[in-house]
């Protein structure tokens, strides 16, 4: 086993899966044989999109995905729990859509037998929505919005409600929108039919919203002027509450009054580690201060799923061999009303 097949975004935005030669694993990673990936469809494609609207002829190919589950075949270094046979769930760099990934200690996470690998691929974008709702300081009682039903957004409303907040689900595609309801988001709206002011007024009265994410990509100013309209407003006539940008998105904010007393927060990825190479690579932060590292974050993911309270079977779309990621993407980027979950197959 000398080589591996990976999936490249070419200079023209093409995707592709070609050979390379197996990288040697460093010091404390794994090597797992990959057996499911899951394509985001938001940032992931973002690449995709940028080289297909504006090529570079002499671009180097780039590698596509961070997101796989598998199986350990091999150890190097100080790997902590994880030991070879171990089923587990990996994600960053190094979890690329590839049959098999050398992914440092600290972003990999043993996943139970209960758990298929196809679930397991979601354990990183549920972290990135996990950090999301902590960001929001989401409390048993409260109203939230979450705008966006992409994977991101439906994880998102799900851990809401398991954190005890009513959620309601903005959304412009029926086919995410049936996708919420089966994995249990009950309260939606179709902001393309249906006024979503009206609808969350409604839903969040008397008392208003207490946050709103932003769980979508490209200019958000004018939902964001929306879902304002609709927070929970002080005697004083001032909005409050907390907006958080967990998506691409960018919003034009007004200061001062236009704003109220809202808090505008954006959420990062998943959690503290993330991008941090000593941290990535086996160190630990103390636990008194940083209390959800990014592997913290993973497993109660993980745990959440395998305790069938977070679902994700319902957002698989499609499943295809490693070898059509082509396919994959290019469904992604043109048919964004059928197409959003696509786990790839290793052969």
């Amino acid at each position: 086993m000398d080589t591996r097949l990976i999936a490249v975004i070419d200079a023209s935005g093409a995707v592709l899966a070609r050979e390379e030669q197996l990288p040697e694993l460093k010091d404390n990673e794994v090597l797992i044989k990959v057996k499911s990936s899951l394509i985001s469809p938001g940032t992931e494609m973002n690449a995709v999109r940028v080289r297909r609207e504006k090529p570079e002829p002499e671009a180097k190919d780039i590698y596509f995905g961070y997101a796989n589950a598998g199986e350990i075949i091999a150890v190097k270094g100080d790997v902590k729990d994880l030991r070879v046979g171990m089923r587990v769930a990996a994600m960053g760099g190094g979890a690329k859509h590839t049959n098999y990934a050398c992914v440092p200690v600290n972003l990999v996470v043993p996943i139970p037998d209960n758990l298929s690998y196809e679930q397991a691929t979601f354990a990183c974008l549920g972290a990135t929505s996990l950090q999301a709702i902590q960001r929001t300081e989401a409390q048993l009682g409260e109203y939230g919005v979450v705008m966006g039903l992409g994977i991101v957004g439906n994880l998102l409303g799900q851990l809401g409600q398991l954190a005890g907040v009513r959620m309601l689900g903005w959304e412009g595609y029926e086919n995410r929108i049936a996708m919420a309801h089966a994995c249990g988001i009950t309260h939606t709206v179709n902001f393309k039919t249906s006024d979503p002011v009206a609808v969350t007024k409604a839903f969040a009265a008397p008392y208003g919203l207490d946050f709103a994410a932003l769980a979508f990509g490209g200019d958000a100013t004018k939902p964001l002027q929306q879902v304002m309209k609709c927070m929970k407003i002080s005697a004083d006539g001032h909005a409050m509450g907390n907006i958080i940008l967990i998506g691409g998105c960018t919003v034009e904010i007004g200061g001062g009054a236009a704003s109220g007393n809202l808090n505008f927060m954006a959420s990062s990825r998943t959690g503290a580690g993330y991008h941090d190479e000593a941290w990535e690579y086996g160190r630990d932060y103390p636990n008194a201060f940083v209390k959800f590292t990014t592997q913290r974050n993973l497993r109660e993911i993980v745990r959440l799923m395998a305790e069938k309270r977070l679902l994700v079977e319902p957002m698989i779309t499609h499943r295809l061999p490693l070898t059509e990621v082509g396919k994959a993407a290019d469904l992604l980027i043109n048919h964004p009303d059928q197409a959003m979950g696509i786990c790839l197959k290793m052969q």
